[in-house]
């Protein structure tokens, strides 16, 4: 068996070893510091003897290089090679895989019931699932972003041992599931243990540096930092739901965080400038600009309204007497213009309650997509005998004679679709 020594040496880069064997390019070394993707971390990257590694597995106990395909020559067993981790990858992944130990321990703070369902590396941001007795909401993501970074700044110790598995699985709060499980034991009895903050202290918040208390367990077979200090500034991105009682939370650290941030600052001061208002003002001035913009509407809707009674109003009237669902009726047909169907209900509810007013109104709606709308008095639709009009019939002859559908009831109904000119629409109901 031939183990990764990565996740107990994470700081080793370069390193000589022996070829034990070569199947293709599959490269197995009698010791390794490449770490083989596991658990949510990806595989690094690196060279070995020049030749670059496409990817580091783990089969049968034994951690195997894929070389590069494009490599002229390969090395053979029993030589002895140099193989270079790239650094930046390394230890991007490392403070990435320790930031999300973090994170959990910012909301063992923060959640009940808290459950642990797994995380991934990406190249530019982080996720781990949480399972939570209650969805995160935003107040949630900045109470754990707030948490993760004070734990970075109160610079807790981080480290791992490995244990026999019934004294691992019997620490109070581990995170221990199958899938921490795959990396940590990888197929033996013992496990490896991750601690941040000391074992055994209070869990009741961010320590104040000498006396950390114990911020997060786990049982983890990944690479870490020996200091939560070294991982950097934690920007929480995002939550999502990819399964019922499942919360996936999104985070970034390095280069990502900073320009996320600076983003984010950037964005808010752009906005408190615009609304002449400080950062911290910005709850209130936006609370204030809803307010006013929610009475604008309700003002533009009633302004709206009016004009499109006037409009309503300004239709020419006359009674039907050709059709079967019109007969007798005082109709006033005519177009109106930018307009939605939805908007001329109240309007032509206004019209028909007033004095001297139609029994019924048809407006056909102009532009691109023509309409009809139908409203009718309500002691007019409950009138007896088959010449009551019906705003639903009405409507149904429309769209049978020019196309698309619609529906409705007897006093009010509407179309849409029409294959046709509105004007010709207009003839064709004034005619009837």
């Amino acid at each position: 068996m031939t183990a990764s020594r990565a996740p107990t040496e994470p700081d080793v880069r370069e390193f000589e070893a022996t070829v034990e064997s070569v199947d293709d390019r599959a490269v197995v070394l009698d010791e390794t510091y490449f770490y083989a993707e596991s658990g949510g971390q990806p595989a690094d990257r690196g060279t070995v003897d020049g030749i670059l590694v496409e990817d580091v597995t783990e089969r049968d106990g034994r951690v195997v290089h894929v070389l590069d395909e494009g490599a002229e020559t390969l090395p053979e067993a029993g030589e002895t090679v140099s193989g270079i981790v790239d650094d930046a990858f390394r230890t991007y992944c490392t403070r990435a895989h320790t930031a999300s130990h973090v994170l959990y321990g910012a909301a063992r703070r923060t959640c009940e019931d808290l459950g642990y369902a797994g995380f991934d590396i990406g190249e530019t941001k982080v996720r781990v699932d949480l399972t939570t007795a209650e969805p995160l909401d935003d107040a949630d993501l900045v109470e754990l972003e707030r948490l993760s970074n004070r734990a970075v700044w109160d610079s807790l110790p981080v480290s791992w041992e490995t244990l026999p598995e019934d004294e691992a699985r019997a620490l109070d709060g581990i995170a221990f599931n199958t899938k921490t499980e795959e990396g940590a034991m990888s197929g033996s009895e013992a496990v490896r243990v991750v601690t941040i903050g000391e074992r055994g202290g209070e869990r009741d918040g961010a320590g104040d540096g000498e006396d950390a208390p114990t911020w997060d367990v786990a049982a983890c077979g990944g690479t870490h930092v020996s200091n939560t200090s070294e991982i950097g500034p934690i920007s929480v991105l995002d939550r999502s739901n990819p399964g019922e009682g499942v919360t996936r939370v999104e985070f970034a650290v390095g280069p990502t965080a900073i320009d996320h941030d600076a983003a984010v600052h950037a964005a808010a001061l752009n906005a408190a400038t615009t609304l002449d208002a400080r950062i911290g003002d910005l709850p209130d001035a936006v609370g204030q600009l809803r307010e006013r913009t929610d009475r604008l509407e309700a003002d533009l809707q009633a302004a709206t309204a009016d004009l499109l009674a006037a409009r309503l109003r300004e239709f020419p009237t006359g009674e039907a007497d050709a059709g079967d669902d019109a007969d007798g009726a005082t109709w006033a047909v005519g177009t109106v213009d930018d307009a939605d169907p939805n908007d001329l209900r109240e309007p032509a509810q206004r019209v028909l309650a007033a004095k001297d007013s139609p029994d019924a109104i048809a407006a056909v709606g102009t532009g691109d997509a023509p309409f009809v709308v139908v409203a009718v008095a309500e002691e007019a639709a409950a009138g007896s005998g088959d010449d009551s009009p019906d705003a639903g019939a009405v409507v149904a002859a429309v769209t049978d004679e020019f196309g698309g559908g619609g529906g409705g009831g007897p006093t009010f109904a509407q179309g849409g679709g029409l294959d046709a000119d509105p004007d010709a629409v207009v003839a064709w109901l004034r005619s009837r």
